[in-house]
C-alpha cells in the first residue's frame, strides 16, 4: 500500500473514476488500516500546504499566460505550428491546476461533506491556495477557449496539409530553378557572373526538392540536409554580396522550414490535446460554477460566446464513457451517447436560462409601464397637455428596458451552433425554448393563483378574479407582441402554442378523474422535457387544477336548487335576490381570461361530467346493483296498466298511485338529472360564445366550415350519395368543437341498449316531480318561485338529453304518455264539472312546451298525440307557483 500511495497518490487524495464518479481516499480507505497508514504521508499538513501553495500560485501566472495567447492576432495557423509545444505545455499546466483544485476544493454532496476529516482538508487547501472560484473559472474559460481555438487551427492545417505541402514544394522548386537561371547568364541580374557549376548545383537541388514525398519517413531528414546545403553554398561561394540572391536563398530555406513543420503536424497532436483537456472529472462538479456563469451573463450577455468553449470541452468528455463501448462495437453506443448528450444539453439550457429569466424580469416592468403608466394618446391633444402625455422619463425607461432585452437575446444568438455529443444546439432554438419556458412558468402561475375561490360561492368573486386574470394575460400578450421584433421571434405564435398547451395539459389532468386509464403527467402529449408545464398542488379536494376549480365554481353558482335559468335572456338568476348570476357576458370574460382554448377545455370537462352522470342514470335505470329488489316488478306492473289505459276509471288516482309506488326509487336520480341539464345549458352558452368569436375573428374559417358541415349532412341524410369516411369526420370534429358548431343538446354521449320500459320509467319520474318544478316564460313571475322548488328548464333539458341517447321511438313513447297524462287529467276535470284542471295537468303542458322546443320532431310528435286546442286552453289557465 505504501508503494501504491508513493507511486500514484503522493500529491492527491481525490480521484475520478468515471464521468462524475469521484472517490475521496480519506473516506473510502477509512476502514482499511494499511491503506489509511500509507496515505498519512500524503495527508501531512506540510505536504498539503506545499501542493496547495504551488497550484494556488500557478493560477494567476497561467491566467496571464493564457490571456496573452488569446489576444487577437496571436493564434494564427503559423504561430500555432511554430509554438505548438509551448501552447501544449501551457494547456497541460492549466488543466492539471484546474483538475487538482476542483477535485480537492469542492466537496461532492453526500457523505463527503459529512466527514469531518474531509472538510478539514478541503478548508486547508482553500486557505493555503487562496482559492477564488471566480479566478479558477476564468482560468477554465481561458483554457477551454485556447484548446478550442488550437484544435480548430490544427484541424484546418491537417485538412489542408497535402495541398500546403505541394504548394510549398512548388514554391521552393521554382525559386531554385530561378537561381539556376541567374547563374546560367540567361537571366540578367546586375553584377552576377555566369557560373556553370552553381547553375548545375541548383538544378540538382531543385530535382531533390521536387522528389520530396510527404508520406516518406526520410523526407524530413532530406529537407534538413537541403537547408544545410543552401546555408553552406551561401557561405562558401560568397553569395551574400548580392541581395537578390540572398532573398532567393532565404525564401527557399523558409519554404523548406515550413514544409518540415507542416509535415510534423499530425493527428497525434489532437489526440494529445484531447487527453490533456479531459474534463470528465468535472461532469458534476461544474454545476458549482453555474451561478458564476449566470452572473457573468447578467453583466455581459456576450459571455455566451466564450461559454461555448466550456460546453464543447464538457462535450469532449463524452468520449471517455463511449471509448470501450465503441471498441466492443456494442449496439448501446447510440443510446449511451444520446443519454450523456441529453444530460449535457439539459445543463447547457440550465446555464443559458438566465437570459430568458432576465428578459422576463425586464418584461415585467415593460408590462407595468404599458398597462398602468403610459397614457393612451388621444386623437386631438391640447398644446398645454403635450408634456403631460409625452411622459419622457417613463418612455426613456421603457426604451432602456427594451434595449436590454434586445442585448440579452443578441448575446445568445452570437453563440454559434454547437454539437454536444450527438445533439446540435442551435442558439436561436435555445433562446426560443428558454422564452417558452419562462412564459409557461409565468402563465401557469397566473392561472393557478388567479383562479382560487372561497368555500362559499360568490358571484362578484368570480367576475373580479376573471377580470384580474384577463388584465394579467392581456399584459403578457401585449408585451410579447411589442418585444417580438426586438428579439426576432414569432411572439404571437409562441403565445398561442404555449397557452394552448398549458390549458390542454391541465384539462387532460383534470379529466383523469373521469377515466379508468389515466394519462400520467410524464406520458402526456402536452408535456415537454425542455419546456415543462409546472404542476401545482391542488388547493381543494375536488379539483386537480385551475380549470377544474373554475368549472366547479360555475356549477356551484348555477345550482338549479338555488338559481333559475331563463331561456329568453340566456341568464341564471338568484332565487333570493333575483340578480343575474351568469350570462353570455360571463363566458365572454372567461374567453378573455383563459383564451378560446380555455372555453374549449371547459366544454370538454363538462362533457366528461355529463357522460359520468349519464352512465350513473343508466345504471340506476338498469338497476345494476340490485339495490331495489322491487324495481322491475313495480315498473312492469305500471307498464301493463298503461297498456290497458282505457280500462282505468279514475286516471288521477291511478297516476297518484304510480307516483306513490315509485317514491323510494328516485332518491339518487334527481340530482344526476338536474346536473346533466345544468351542464348541457352551460355547454350551449359556451358553444354560442365560441361561434360568436369565430364569426368575428375568423370569418373565412367559419364560412368554410359551415358550408362543409351542410354538405356533409346532406351526404349523410341522402342514401343515394356515398357517406363521408370516418377519418374525415374525426378530423373535422375538433374544428367544429373549437368553432362552436356542435350542438350539445343533440350529442350522443353514451352507447346503450335500453329496455322498452325506459320511456315509462322516465315518464313516471317526470310526473313524480312535476309539483317540484318551476317553469316560466319571462322574468315577470320570477319572484313567485318558492324556496323548495327546482328549476324546470335544466330538468326538461336533461330528460331530452337522456332520450337522445336512445332510439327516437323512446322519445315518441315518452311524449305520448305525457300527452295521455295531460289529456286524461283534463277530461276527468271537465267531466266532474270542475272549471280548473289539476295543477299537474297544467304543469305537464308547460313541461311539454319547454321540452319540445329542443327538437322539431318532438314538437311534431306532441301535436300528433295532443290537439293544439288543449295547449291553447292551458295558456289561459292560472298556473300554480308560476
Amino acid at each position: 500500500m505504501r508503494e501504491i500511495v508513493d507511486k500514484y497518490f503522493p500529491d492527491n487524495w481525490v480521484i475520478s473514476l468515471y464521468m462524475g464518479f469521484l472517490v475521496n481516499l480519506v473516506e473510502s480507505w477509512e476502514p482499511f488500516k494499511a491503506a489509511k497508514m500509507a496515505l498519512n504521508n500524503t495527508l501531512e499538513t506540510v505536504n498539503i500546504r506545499s501542493y496547495a501553495n504551488m497550484f494556488g500560485a500557478s493560477v494567476p501566472h497561467l491566467l496571464k499566460a493564457s490571456t496573452q495567447l488569446l489576444k487577437e492576432g496571436n493564434l494564427t495557423s503559423e504561430n500555432v505550428i511554430n509554438e505548438i509545444n509551448n501552447i501544449t505545455s501551457i494547456l497541460r499546466d492549466c488543466n492539471v491546476t484546474i483538475r487538482w483544485l476542483m477535485l480537492h476544493v469542492i466537496l461532492k454532496p453526500g457523505k463527503s461533506d459529512k466527514n469531518k476529516k474531509c472538510k478539514q482538508l478541503c478548508e486547508l487547501v482553500m486557505t493555503e491556495s487562496k482559492y477564488s472560484p471566480v479566478q479558477l473559472f476564468k482560468l477554465l474559460l481561458n483554457t477551454a477557449q485556447l484548446e478550442l481555438t488550437t484544435k480548430e487551427i490544427i484541424k484546418n492545417v491537417l485538412s489542408e496539409k497535402a495541398n500546403k505541402w505541394e504548394e510549398l514544394k512548388k514554391e521552393s522548386y521554382d525559386s531554385l530553378i530561378e537561381l539556376s537561371e541567374v547563374f546560367s547568364g540567361t537571366k540578367p541580374l546586375t553584377r552576377i557572373e555566369k557560373n556553370t557549376n552553381l547553375q548545375k548545383w541548383f538544378v540538382e537541388i531543385s530535382k531533390e526538392v521536387n522528389s520530396l514525398d510527404q508520406s516518406s519517413s526520410n523526407s524530413g531528414r532530406k529537407i534538413v540536409q537541403l537547408i544545410q546545403a543552401l546555408e553552406e553554398v551561401q557561405e562558401f561561394h560568397q553569395l551574400d554580396k548580392n541581395m537578390q540572391v540572398i532573398q532567393f536563398l532565404t525564401e527557399t530555406r523558409r519554404f523548406l522550414h515550413r514544409m518540415i513543420k507542416n509535415m510534423n503536424v499530425k493527428e497525434d497532436t489532437l489526440i494529445m490535446l484531447q487527453i490533456i483537456g479531459d474534463v470528465s472529472y468535472a461532469w458534476e462538479l461544474i454545476d458549482s460554477y453555474t451561478p458564476i456563469m449566470q452572473f457573468g451573463i447578467k453583466k455581459e450577455p456576450t459571455l455566451c460566446i466564450k461559454l461555448r468553449a466550456i460546453f464543447l470541452k464538457l462535450a469532449s468528455a463524452l468520449e471517455t464513457p463511449l471509448l470501450r463501448i465503441n471498441q466492443a462495437r456494442s449496439e448501446d453506443l447510440i443510446s449511451v451517447s444520446q443519454y450523456y448528450s441529453g444530460e449535457l444539453e439539459v445543463y447547457v439550457r440550465k446555464v443559458l436560462q438566465i437570459i430568458p429569466e432576465m428578459m422576463f424580469q425586464n418584461m415585467a416592468r415593460i408590462i407595468e409601464i404599458q398597462t398602468s403608466i403610459l397614457k393612451e394618446l388621444p386623437t386631438r391633444l391640447e398644446k398645454d397637455k403635450l408634456k403631460e402625455y409625452a411622459q419622457l422619463n417613463e418612455r426613456f425607461e421603457f426604451a432602456e428596458l427594451t434595449h436590454s432585452v434586445s442585448v440579452f437575446s443578441e448575446g445568445m444568438r452570437m453563440m454559434k451552433s454547437t454539437l454536444v455529443g450527438v445533439i446540435c444546439l442551435d442558439p436561436k432554438q435555445l433562446l426560443e425554448d428558454g422564452i417558452r419556458k419562462e412564459l409557461v412558468l409565468h402563465i401557469s402561475k397566473a392561472l393557478h393563483t388567479g383562479l382560487i375561490f372561497s368555500n362559499r360561492p360568490k358571484v362578484d368573486e368570480l367576475e373580479q378574479k376573471l377580470k384580474s386574470l384577463a388584465h394579467i394575460m392581456d399584459g403578457y400578450k401585449r408585451s410579447f407582441e411589442y418585444i417580438q421584433d426586438y428579439v426576432n421571434i414569432n411572439g404571437l405564435k409562441i403565445w398561442q402554442e404555449e397557452v394552448t398547451r398549458i390549458i390542454n395539459y391541465n384539462v387532460e389532468q383534470e379529466c383523469n378523474g373521469f377515466l379508468r386509464n389515466k394519462v400520467h403527467a410524464w406520458e402526456s402529449a402536452y408535456q415537454s422535457r425542455h419546456v415543462p408545464i409546472p404542476h401545482y398542488p391542488p388547493s381543494d379536494t375536488s379539483s386537480e387544477n385551475f380549470i377544474g376549480r373554475l368549472a366547479r365554481e360555475i356549477i356551484r353558482l348555477t345550482d338549479p336548487k338555488n338559481s333559475i335559468y331563463l331561456e329568453q335572456t340566456s341568464t341564471w338568476y338568484d332565487i333570493k335576490t333575483h340578480k343575474p348570476i351568469l350570462n353570455k357576458q360571463t363566458f365572454s370574460l372567461i374567453s378573455s381570461a383563459i383564451e378560446v382554448t380555455g372555453l374549449v377545455g371547459l366544454d370538454r370537462l363538462f362533457s366528461f361530467m355529463i357522460i359520468t352522470n349519464m352512465q350513473k342514470i343508466l345504471g340506476i335505470l338498469e338497476n345494476k346493483e340490485n339495490k331495489n329488489n322491487s324495481w322491475n316488478n313495480i315498473i312492469s306492473s305500471i307498464s301493463n296498466d298503461l297498456d290497458n289505459f282505457e280500462n282505468i276509471s279514475n286516471m288521477y288516482k291511478f297516476y297518484q298511485n304510480c307516483v306513490n309506488r315509485t317514491t323510494k326509487l328516485w332518491h339518487n336520480i334527481l340530482e344526476l338529472v338536474l346536473s346533466v341539464g345544468q351542464l348541457q345549458l352551460l355547454r350551449v352558452l359556451i358553444a354560442f360564445q365560441l361561434s360568436m368569436l369565430c364569426k368575428f375573428d375568423a370569418k373565412n374559417l367559419e364560412s368554410s366550415l359551415s358550408l362543409l358541415n351542410k354538405a356533409l349532412l346532406h351526404d349523410i341524410q341522402n342514401d343515394k350519395l356515398p357517406h363521408p369516411s370516418e377519418n374525415l369526420l374525426s378530423t373535422l370534429s375538433p374544428y367544429f368543437d373549437w368553432t362552436g358548431m356542435n350542438d350539445p343538446l343533440h350529442k350522443i354521449y353514451i352507447t346503450a341498449k335500453p329496455r322498452k320500459d325506459y320511456a315509462i320509467t322516465i315518464f313516471i319520474f317526470v310526473i313524480a316531480h312535476l309539483q317540484k318544478l318551476f317553469l316560466l316564460k319571462g322574468t315577470a313571475n320570477l319572484s313567485k318561485r318558492g324556496q323548495d322548488l327546482l328549476d324546470g328548464v335544466p330538468f326538461a333539458v336533461a330528460i331530452h338529453s337522456i332520450f337522445k341517447q336512445f332510439h327516437p321511438s323512446f322519445n315518441d313513447t315518452f311524449i305520448r304518455h305525457m300527452a295521455e297524462f295531460v289529456m286524461a287529467l283534463t277530461k276527468q276535470s271537465l267531466s266532474s264539472k270542475n272549471t280548473d284542471p289539476p295543477g299537474e295537468a297544467t304543469l305537464g303542458v308547460k313541461f311539454l312546451e319547454v321540452y319540445v322546443t329542443y327538437l322539431k320532431s318532438s314538437h311534431d310528435s306532441l301535436l300528433k298525440h295532443m290537439p293544439e286546442e288543449i295547449l291553447h286552453l292551458h295558456d289561459f289557465l292560472t298556473i300554480p307557483n308560476a
